[in-house]
C-alpha cells in the first residue's frame, strides 16, 4: 500500500463521522432529502435581505463607491478596504468556483445555475451583516501593539451575548465557531484545495501514466512550502499577496471562460434556454425540482460562504471606523464570487456541452473537459488558474484558522507557530486523499460555522438595522446613496 492510500485509509472514517453529525437530513418527497444546515443558511439570507430593506440591491452602486474610496475616513486597522475584499475573495474564489460548480451541474443538471445565482444575490445581505458586526466588535488583543486587530464572529458572538446578560451561552457559541473555523480552515480551506490542484496537475502532466500520478504527497510538499512562505508574515503579507493575485487570477479565468463561450456562440441561446427550463422543470416531479434547488444552493454557499462568518474575520482588520461602510464592501464578495465567476464556469460547462455524459467525472475534470472543447491547450490555462485559486484560498484560510486558534488558546507565539506548522502538514494530506472524503469533510466543517454565526446575527439584527438607518441618514445628508 503506497503513502497516499495509507493516508486515505486513516482519513476516510474521520470524514464519514463528521459529515454524518453535521449533515442531518429530513426526507421531503420521493428520494429527495434536505440538509437542515442549508435551510438555516437560506433562511438567514432571505431574512436579512427583507429585514434590511434589500440592501444588497438598493445600495449596490454605493458599495462600489465606498470600495473606490469615495467615502474613506481614517480609522484603526491593518489593511485597506480593497485589500480586505481581495483577501476575503482570496478565501472564497477557490476550487468551489471550478470544481464545486462542476459537481452541481453534473449532479443537479444545468438548472442548478439559476439557484446558485439567486443564492449568491441573497447571500450578499448575510455577508453585509456579518462583516459589519465584525468591524464593530473587533478587538485589539495586544496593548503593546495597537496596530494588531482580531475580529470575527467569535468576538461579536461573545460580546453580543454578554450584552444580553447570557455570557455563558456567548462563550459557548464563540468557542464553537472558533473550533469550526479551525476545522474549516484545515478541510475546505486547505485539503480540498490541495486535492483539486493536484488532480488538475496530474491531468496535464500525463494523467494516470504520468510521473506524479501516485505522488500526491510530493506535490503537496511543494505546495506546503509555497504556502508557508506567505503565511509566516501574517495578515499584512496575506493581504498584500491577495490584492495582487486575485485580480490577475480572476482576469485570466474570466478571459479564458469568455473565449470558450465565444467559440460556442451558436449554442448560447439553446444553452440559456436549457438552464432556465431545467431550473423550474417539474418533469421529474416536485422532488426532482427541489433536488436541483438544493444542489445549487449548497454549491453557492460552499463557494461564497455567506452566513458562515469566515470573510468577516479578515474584513475586521480593514482601516476604517465605520462598520456599516465596510459591511457594504464585504457584500460585494458573493456577487463577484458567485454571480460572476461561478456563472461563467456554469456557462462554459453547459454551452460547451461538456456536462452531457459527465457521469463519474469528478470536480475539476469536468471543467477541464469544457475548457478543452474551446482550445486544446486551455486545460493548461485552467491548471494555472486552479493552482492560483487553490493557493490564494489556502493562504487566506490559514489566517481564519489561526484566529480561531488564538481565540481559543490565547494570542501566544507558540499557538501561532504551532497552527501554521499543522496547516502546512495538512496541505500534504489533502493532496494525498480521495475527492469524496475531502468533499464530505469540507462541507461539514465549513457549513458548521454557520450555526453559531447566524444565531448571533439574529440576536444582533435590531442593532444592525439601527446602525444601517443611521448610516443612510448620514449619507443622505451628503448626497443620495441609492443605486
Amino acid at each position: 500500500m503506497n503513502i497516499d492510500a495509507q493516508i486515505d485509509q486513516f482519513f476516510a472514517p474521520v470524514a464519514d463521522f463528521v459529515s454524518s453529525v453535521v449533515f442531518y437530513t429530513i426526507p421531503l418527497t420521493g428520494q429527495t432529502e434536505v440538509k437542515l444546515i442549508l435551510l438555516w443558511l437560506v433562511s438567514a439570507a432571505l431574512f436579512f435581505t427583507v429585514y434590511l430593506g434589500f440592501i444588497n440591491i438598493r445600495y449596490f452602486k454605493h458599495a462600489i463607491d465606498v470600495l473606490r474610496g469615495k467615502y474613506d475616513t481614517d480609522g484603526d486597522g491593518q489593511i485597506s478596504r480593497f485589500q480586505a475584499l481581495s483577501a476575503s475573495l482570496s478565501g472564497t474564489v477557490g476550487l468551489g468556483n471550478i470544481a464545486g460548480v462542476a459537481v452541481a451541474i453534473s449532479v443537479g443538471g444545468p438548472g442548478a445555475t439559476i439557484w446558485m445565482i439567486l443564492m449568491g444575490i441573497f447571500g450578499m445581505s448575510t455577508k453585509f451583516a456579518e462583516v459589519m458586526c465584525a468591524v464593530k466588535y473587533r478587538h485589539h488583543p495586544d496593548p503593546e501593539r495597537p496596530d494588531r486587530i482580531s475580529g470575527g464572529p467569535m468576538y461579536y458572538l461573545r460580546d453580543a451575548f454578554s450584552n444580553y446578560k447570557i455570557p455563558y451561552l456567548g462563550a459557548f457559541a464563540a468557542g464553537l465557531f472558533a473550533l469550526c473555523a479551525i476545522g474549516g480552515s484545515i478541510g475546505g480551506g486547505n485539503m480540498f484545495q490541495a486535492n483539486q490542484a493536484y488532480q488538475q496537475f496530474v491531468n496535464v502532466t500525463g494523467g494516470d501514466a504520468g510521473f506524479f500520478a501516485d505522488k500526491g504527497w510530493l506535490f503537496g510538499l511543494i505546495l506546503a512550502v509555497l504556502v508557508g512562505v506567505v503565511i509566516i508574515g501574517g495578515i499584512k503579507s496575506i493581504a498584500s499577496v491577495a490584492s495582487k493575485l486575485v485580480p490577475v487570477m480572476g482576469g485570466i479565468y474570466l478571459l479564458a471562460g469568455f473565449v470558450v463561450i465565444g467559440i460556442h456562440y451558436e449554442s448560447i441561446p439553446g444553452a440559456l434556454a436549457l438552464i432556465w427550463q431545467e431550473a423550474f422543470n417539474l418533469s421529474a416531479g416536485f422532488g426532482g425540482l427541489l433536488g436541483v434547488i438544493l444542489i445549487g444552493v449548497q454549491r453557492a454557499t460552499f463557494s461564497n460562504e455567506a452566513g458562515l462568518g469566515s470573510a468577516a474575520i479578515v474584513h475586521a482588520t480593514a482601516k476604517t471606523d465605520d462598520a456599516v461602510s465596510q459591511g457594504l464592501v464585504g457584500m460585494l464578495g458573493p456577487f463577484i464570487d458567485t454571480v460572476v465567476i461561478c456563472t461563467v464556469t456554469a456557462l462554459v460547462i453547459v454551452i460547451s456541452g461538456a456536462y452531457a455524459g459527465s457521469e463519474g467525472m469528478e470536480g475539476v475534470a469536468l471543467t477541464s473537459k469544457a475548457f478543452a472543447s474551446g482550445i486544446s491547450w486551455f486545460p493548461y490555462v485552467l491548471a494555472l488558474t486552479v493552482f492560483l485559486f487553490a493557493y490564494s484560498t489556502m493562504i487566506t484560510w490559514s489566517y481564519y484558522g489561526l484566529k480561531g486558534a488564538t481565540f481559543l488558546f490565547g494570542e501566544k507565539r507558540w499557538v501561532e507557530i504551532g497552527f501554521k506548522l499543522i496547516f502546512c502538514i495538512c496541505v500534504v494530506i489533502g493532496a494525498s486523499t480521495k475527492l469524496d472524503n475531502i468533499i464530505a469533510f469540507t462541507d461539514a466543517m465549513i457549513l458548521s460555522m454557520g450555526i453559531p454565526n447566524i444565531l448571533g446575527l439574529y440576536l444582533l439584527a435590531p442593532e444592525i438595522r439601527r446602525d444601517v438607518k443611521a448610516y443612510i441618514s448620514r449619507m443622505k445628508a451628503r448626497q443620495p446613496v441609492e443605486a
